[in-house]
């Protein structure tokens, strides 16, 4: 019988761009543009500019660019920096289920691998769409943060086999960049636990960067260690315990591709926060401001609650990771200000005295009823007390960006706008769009990135 690794490295080889619907097609460029927008609004932040110069410095090469930028690298390096660009703002999409994601983190990987193979438009989506079915599929089938490890091991398999597809690897080979990948890099959850440092927004790029490296190591024909998840020493036994994955069921197999089943985000902002800010800000509508406010009780589901609201560090953020993470920091800034954007994690806000004493108003619990509708519904309730003796009680179960509520084109492009007026002219900006939303007449992709250097 095939291995998991054999039957994923099948499955990867049997997809064909004409599998994907015009849905399909539509949502991976919305993702594209997306993730570009996230990758040049973070262009200047202090975590992108370190690794972009740790990749220039100490990494030169001529196969892959580095976005916003006209300077190459190795692939695998221009996954990194790209992809800590991607990640940065905690403003690209989500997937939830047993186990959270942000697969357009696999992006970078694709885009780097793309170019580097002088590949098409339609070769890029159909890699993307892959990568996006593999992560979230395997997101259904275990949860490995409650045992301890990074949702980013996951991404070890999504993007070794994109990146090892747009190789053009056989089936031997490509299961052996499975092997390679995710025998030799393995993440663990403390880089989301306590006060987050920059790292958290590395630790998928890190990932993709080792995916596309054993995937270009197995083309070299470097073998993996096997099985890797069902061996003596695999993933099953030492990570995530075992699971069933029914391949024959995954889109282009009878099954609808993933990709549609994942959240774009309206706020930067952690996504179990995404409802708790639009009932935050609905609450700050009906109490008439913040003074007469007595105290705030968000009420939440298990994943907000483990993720988002049971360290203490959460009440006392002193980075713009934790900040992203908190909800007690999101809901507090939501109703003190009124929106919550990338300036919301400003240094100033963080030490901002006054910020930090609403804080202590505000209490999180977990609400088993919400619980038990996560995922269908990610939903967060504010509480809102007031000197009045009235209560404000706000709820959102599905919030904007959710696929029952999702962003449309023009509002996923307002984003990419809002994101990167400060690098981008208007006419720069529309030939971005317009190359992204063509992707699939595009021969070769690597004439995105000439159009995306930083003016």
């Amino acid at each position: 019988m095939a291995t998991l690794a054999e039957r994923l490295s099948d499955y990867t080889l049997s997809v064909k761009y004409e599998d994907l619907s015009e849905e399909v097609i539509l949502e991976a460029k919305k993702r594209v543009v997306d993730s570009l927008g996230c990758a040049l609004g973070a262009f200047q932040e202090p975590p992108v500019k370190a690794a972009r110069k740790t990749v220039v410095d100490d990494h030169p090469g001529r196969a892959s660019t580095i976005l916003g930028t006209d300077v190459k690298t190795s692939a695998d390096m221009a996954t990194f920096a790209n992809g800590v660009m991607v990640r940065y703002f905690d403003y690209n999409d989500t997937y939830l289920s047993k186990e959270p994601a942000h697969p357009s983190d696999n992006i970078s990987a694709c885009l780097a691998t793309a170019e580097r193979e002088g590949k098409s438009g339609k070769d890029l989506l159909a890699s993307i769409a892959i990568a996006y079915e593999i992560q979230c599929r395997l997101c259904d089938a275990a949860d490995i943060r409650h045992r301890g490890w990074d949702h980013v091991n996951y991404g070890l398999v999504s993007a070794a086999l994109a990146a090892g597809r747009l190789i053009g690897l056989s089936r031997e080979r490509l299961t052996h960049a499975v092997n390679i990948s995710l025998n030799s890099h393995i993440a663990m959850r403390q880089v989301r636990a306590g006060e987050l440092s920059a790292w958290k927004g590395c630790s998928f790029a890190n990932a993709a960067r080792n995916a596309v490296f054993s995937a270009t190591l197995a083309s070299n024909g470097m073998t993996g260690p096997a099985p890797i998840f069902e061996g003596e020493m695999g993933f099953f036994k030492q990570v995530s315990g075992p699971f069933e994955l029914h391949v024959d069921g995954f889109g282009g197999r009878g099954g609808t591709f993933k990709l549609v089943d994942t959240y774009v985000k309206y706020f930067p902002a952690e996504y179990h926060a995404q409802s708790a800010i639009w009932a935050a800000l609905a609450a700050r509508k009906k109490a008439g401001g913040t003074k007469n406010i007595l105290s705030v009780e968000v009420e939440t589901h298990e994943a907000g609650y483990t993720i988002l609201g049971k360290d203490k560090e959460k009440w006392t953020p002193s980075t713009k990771e934790t900040a992203d993470h908190s909800l007690p920091y999101m809901v507090g800034m939501a109703l003190l200000k009124g929106r919550v954007d990338n300036s919301t994690y400003s240094k100033r806000n963080l030490g901002d005295a006054n910020v930090l004493d609403f804080l202590q108003k505000i209490s999180v619990r977990e609400d088993k009823a919400l619980t038990k509708e996560y995922p269908r519904h990610i939903a967060n309730r504010v509480r809102v007390k007031l000197g009045s003796g009235r209560t404000v009680v706000e709820q959102m179960d599905i919030p904007k960006g959710h696929p029952a509520n999702p962003m449309t084109r023009e509002e996923v492009e307002s984003k990419f706008r809002g994101l990167t007026d400060r690098f981008l002219s208007g006419p720069r900006s529309k030939k971005v769009l317009d190359f992204v939303w063509n992707l699939d007449r595009q021969k070769r992709v690597d004439g995105l990135f000439p159009l995306c250097v930083v003016e």
